[in-house]
């Protein structure tokens, strides 16, 4: 599992100091990117190694409880196939050991085309493998 935090700053939250909502999905997007660097990727290798990208597919979250200003949000990842084209990323989040929510992408595997646009791929089993080694799946939580 690949585990990785944020400071909650006045900015990602409303006037009563709760998180918006919409930031945890740029905080999975975020946290993703990291995964991705810890496996020795950017964004930039990913293209130059693979010629290809992860765009999101889908999107999904479920907040238990609310995190506020200056909390430390604590992000676990795990990585799963979902296809042959697509994988999950599954996220839970927490904050002094508290859960606050859950969520997911769906990513597709699409190869960058020479005109600019991408096309969905199978998946690279050597990306997949990269990701395994990172944040592996550790099966059902209890």
């Amino acid at each position: 599992m690949f585990t990785t935090s944020f400071t909650i700053e006045w900015g990602d939250c409303d006037e009563a100091g709760i998180v918006f909502y919409p930031n945890y999905f740029y905080w999975f997007d975020c946290a993703f990117q990291r995964l991705l660097r810890s496996c020795g990727l950017s964004q930039r290798e990913l293209r130059k190694r693979f010629g290809a990208v992860t765009p999101i597919v889908e999107a999904h979250s479920d907040f238990k409880a609310p995190a506020r200003y200056d909390d430390v949000l604590d992000i676990e990842i795990t990585v799963r196939g979902a296809g042959e084209r697509r994988f999950r990323v599954d996220y839970r989040f927490s904050s002094k050991a508290k859960l606050i929510g859950t969520g997911y992408e769906i990513r597709a595997w699409a190869q960058l085309k020479d005109d600019g646009t991408i096309k969905s791929a199978p998946l690279s089993e050597e990306f997949m493998s990269m990701l395994d080694a990172a944040a592996p799946n550790p099966g059902p939580r209890p």
